[in-house]
């Protein structure tokens, strides 16, 4: 049997027309986390666009936060003994925010959303800018938007992984 990787995209806001390409984007951008990880076998992942106020309610009921954030990743990690998928957890975008950054950064949303969903895929693996520190894992973020076509902004350059 071949390995399968499922993307299950979701959005759950009604603020911000989600744009041509960004799913098949998301979709990409799981993939190659998945390759730089070295990842091997079958995976489902959610990745679930909210808006602000989604995304405070979850940082508050998940997380005991009572503040925004432009990503929040909910592990589960969990697998189906049936078909041997391992369910590795949902990653959550408040696209308000993603198109906020985009603008301040300079950037498209596109590098935005991948840029987002590589740091929340990243985070499902256990890596944190805490424990692994911002380099290691900048540079893994930027690995994996490289591969995606979508270059680094000058102030940052990424190493060959």
């Amino acid at each position: 049997m071949t390995d399968k990787i499922k993307v299950i995209i979701t959005d759950d806001q009604k603020v911000v027309k989600i744009p041509t390409g960004i799913r098949m984007l998301v979709r990409r951008c799981c993939h190659a986390v998945l390759q730089l990880e070295g990842y091997k076998g079958s995976a489902e992942i959610g990745v679930t666009f909210i808006d602000d106020d989604g995304i405070k309610k979850v940082n508050k009921l998940y997380f005991g936060k009572d503040m925004g954030a432009s990503v929040l990743t909910l592990p589960t990690d969990g697998v189906d003994v049936g078909t041997n998928v391992r369910y590795l957890g949902n990653v959550v975008i408040s696209i308000e925010k993603a198109v906020q950054n985009s603008s301040v950064h300079g950037h498209s949303l596109q590098r935005e959303v991948a840029y987002l969903t590589a740091h929340g895929m990243l985070e499902l693996f256990g890596y944190s800018y805490e424990k692994n520190g911002r380099v290691e894992m900048r540079e893994k973020e930027e690995w994996t938007l490289y591969q995606l076509g979508l270059p680094a902004s000058s102030s940052y350059i990424a190493h060959k992984m």
